[in-house]
C-alpha cells in the first residue's frame, strides 16, 4: 500500500512538473510570436549612387537579423533616375515586407522610392508626386525620357496593387486621370490625397504612431548603422574636399615640373588624384574612360616636357585632356550621353575646376618663394649658385664644331638640364632624354643653341 502511494505521488509530481514547462514554454512562443523585428533606415538626402548602396546594405543586414519588417523613413526631392530606378528593383524584389514613412517629401525619384513599398505612411504635412524626369538646372528634359519615367511608375504601382494611371500622372505627359488630375498637370499628392486615392495606408505623427497603425505591436527596432567605409566616401565626396584634391593635383603637378625627379610633389599630387577619382568611381559616377583621360593628358604632359622639350600639340592636348577628365569625373552620364546631368552641371563642375586651379595659382604666386627658402626644399633640391666665378656663362659656343664626341662630367644633376665640365671648362647642358646624376661621365653629340645635348655614358 505504501509503495503504490509513494509511486502514485512521484507520478502526480512528474506530470505537474511537465505541465509547469509545457505552459512556460507555450509563454515565451507566444511572446516571441508577439515580438516583431523591425529594422529602420533612413534616406534624407539626394537620390544618388550611394544610396544604392545604403539600401543594399541596409537588406543585407535586415535579412542577417531574420527582421519582420524594414520601415524606410524616406525626406527626399528626388536624384538620379539611374540610381533611383536601382533602388525601386531592390524595394520591389525584397523578400521583408517594407513600410515608408514620407516625412516630409517624396518628389521625383522619392516619389518612385516611395510606391516601391509595400505599406505607404506621410506624415500630416508630407507630399508626393512630381516624378518628372528632369535635369540638374530643374529643367523638364525630352520625351523619351518622360514616357520611361511613366512607364517605370505605372508597372511600380502594378506591382504593389496601386492606380496605375495615379503613378504616371505623376511625370509629365502623364495624362487625366478622373477625379484626381487634369489633363497637362503633373500630379502631386497631399497626404489626405494619397489616403483617398490608395497611396497611403494611414496618415502618423512619427516611428511609433507608424508602428501601432500598423498593427505591429511590441516591435524591437533596430536602427541602421553607418558604416566607417561609408563615412569616410561621404566625407571624401563633399565639394569642398573635391576641390582641394583637385588644387593639390595641381600643385603637385607644377612643384614636380619645377623640380623633376623630387618625387614629393608627384606623391601629393598621385595622392590627390586617388582621392579624387576613387570616392566618384565608387559611387558610379566617374567612369573608365574619364579617369583615362586624366591619366593620357598626364602622360601627354610629361612626353612634351621631357621627350620634346617646349610646349607645343602634346602639352597643349595634356592640359584640355586633364580638363576634362576632372570636369567629366563629377558629371552624371551613360557613356558619352550627358542629356539627363545637363549643360548646367558640366558647367558647375568646369566652375569647381577652374576655381580650384585658380587657387592652386594663388598658392603658387604666395608661397613658391617662401617654400623655395625652406630647410625642407633645400634638402631635396639643387642649390649650386649659378655665377660667372664659378663658371657659369650664357654665351653661345663660338666653336660648336670641336665640342661633338668629346666626353665630360655632370658637375650637376641633369633633370634634364644643368651644368657639365668638359677639359676645364663649364657649359650649360642638357641630356638627351633621362635624367643625368651629378659626377656621372657624359659624352656630348651635338650643340643646340646654348645647350650641349649629352648621352650618359
Amino acid at each position: 500500500m505504501r509503495i503504490r502511494l509513494i509511486s502514485y505521488m512521484l507520478y502526480t509530481v512528474t506530470g505537474l512538473s511537465v505541465l509547469l514547462s509545457t505552459q512556460a514554454q507555450n509563454v515565451e512562443n507566444v511572446h516571441n510570436q508577439s515580438t516583431k523585428r523591425v529594422y529602420q533606415f533612413s534616406i534624407h538626402e539626394e537620390i544618388m549612387p550611394g544610396t544604392v548602396r545604403l539600401v543594399d546594405r541596409a537588406i543585407e543586414q535586415a535579412m542577417a537579423m531574420d527582421a519582420d519588417y524594414i520601415l524606410l523613413d524616406l525626406d527626399s526631392y528626388g536624384g538620379m533616375l539611374d540610381a533611383g530606378d536601382s533602388v525601386h528593383i531592390k524595394l520591389l524584389r525584397c523578400p521583408i515586407p517594407v513600410l515608408c514613412f514620407v516625412s516630409n517629401n517624396a518628389a521625383s525619384a522619392g516619389a518612385l522610392i516611395a510606391i516601391s513599398c509595400d505599406s505607404i505612411y506621410m506624415s500630416p504635412y508630407a507630399k508626393m508626386g512630381a516624378a518628372s524626369v528632369v535635369d540638374q538646372n530643374g529643367q523638364i528634359v525630352d520625351e523619351k525620357y518622360q514616357a520611361y519615367m511613366r512607364g517605370i511608375m505605372r508597372s511600380t504601382a502594378e506591382a504593389n496593387n496601386r492606380n496605375p494611371e495615379i503613378a504616371e500622372a505623376m511625370v509629365q505627359g502623364g495624362g487625366a486621370v478622373e477625379g484626381v488630375i487634369d489633363s497637362g498637370q503633373i500630379l502631386t499628392f497631399t497626404t489626405s490625397e494619397a489616403i483617398k486615392h490608395g497611396y497611403c495606408e494611414a496618415e502618423v505623427s512619427g516611428i511609433s504612431d507608424l508602428l501601432a497603425k500598423a498593427g505591429i505591436a511590441n516591435a524591437q527596432v533596430s536602427q541602421h548603422q553607418i558604416s566607417g567605409i561609408d563615412k569616410v566616401l561621404n566625407f571624401l565626396l563633399n565639394p569642398v574636399l573635391r576641390g582641394l584634391c583637385i588644387t593639390f593635383i595641381f600643385l603637385g603637378l607644377y612643384f614636380e615640373l619645377q623640380t623633376p625627379g623630387i618625387g614629393f610633389a608627384l606623391g601629393v599630387a598621385i595622392l590627390a588624384a586617388l582621392l579624387y577619382f576613387g570616392p566618384l568611381y565608387v559611387e558610379g559616377l566617374a567612369e573608365h574612360w574619364e579617369v583615362l583621360l586624366f591619366i593620357v593628358g598626364i602622360g601627354l604632359l610629361i612626353a612634351e616636357i621631357f621627350v620634346t622639350p617646349g610646349f607645343g600639340v602634346a602639352g597643349i592636348s595634356g592640359l584640355v585632356l586633364i580638363f576634362m577628365g576632372l570636369v567629366l569625373s563629377m558629371v552624371s552620364n551613360t557613356g558619352l550621353n550627358f542629356d539627363l546631368a545637363g549643360f548646367g552641371a558640366i558647367m558647375e563642375s568646369a566652375l569647381i575646376v577652374l576655381s580650384s586651379l585658380v587657387i592652386a595659382l594663388a598658392v603658387m604666386f604666395a608661397f613658391f618663394g617662401r617654400f623655395m627658402r625652406s630647410g625642407f626644399f633645400r634638402k631635396l633640391t639643387l642649390e649650386t649658385s649659378e655665377d660667372a666665378v664659378a663658371g657659369y656663362t650664357t654665351t653661345i659656343y663660338t666653336e660648336p664644331a670641336s665640342l661633338p664626341g668629346k666626353t665630360g662630367t655632370a658637375v650637376t644633376d641633369l633633370r634634364p638640364a644643368g651644368k657639365i665640365e668638359i677639359e676645364g671648362e663649364w657649359y650649360d647642358g642638357q641630356s638627351e632624354g633621362p635624367y643625368i646624376l651629378k659626377g656621372a661621365k657624359v659624352k656630348v653629340l651635338e650643340v643646340k643653341n646654348n645647350y650641349v645635348i649629352v648621352r650618359e655614358l
